[in-house]
């Protein structure tokens, strides 16, 4: 019998969908309660995860996902950073 890894899961704050957690990136809220963009998944802080598309970044600025999954409020320049590394990322 073979063994069948277990592939992770997570839930995209913008489209709510569940997508295996290596094709989502992952937002970071650190100890000092910076944000950034955690590509590999292992840093640690809070996350919350985005499919690695602008749609669903929009999604999740227009719901306030992430300002669900952090309970904070993020301010509007926390937003532009992110989408400026997100472009970066989809720019590879």
């Amino acid at each position: 019998m073979g063994n069948k890894k277990k592939i992770p899961m997570r839930k995209c704050v913008g489209c709510q969908e569940m997508k295996p957690k290596k094709e989502l990136m992952r937002v970071l809220r650190d100890e000092n309660g910076t944000f950034s963009l955690d590509i590999t998944g292992r840093k640690n802080g809070r996350g919350a995860y985005l499919c690695l598309s602008q749609e669903c970044f929009e999604k999740a600025v227009k719901t306030k996902g992430l300002e669900r999954s952090f309970g904070q409020a993020i301010p509007a320049e926390v937003y532009e950073k992110l989408e400026r590394e997100m472009e970066g990322i989809e720019a590879r």
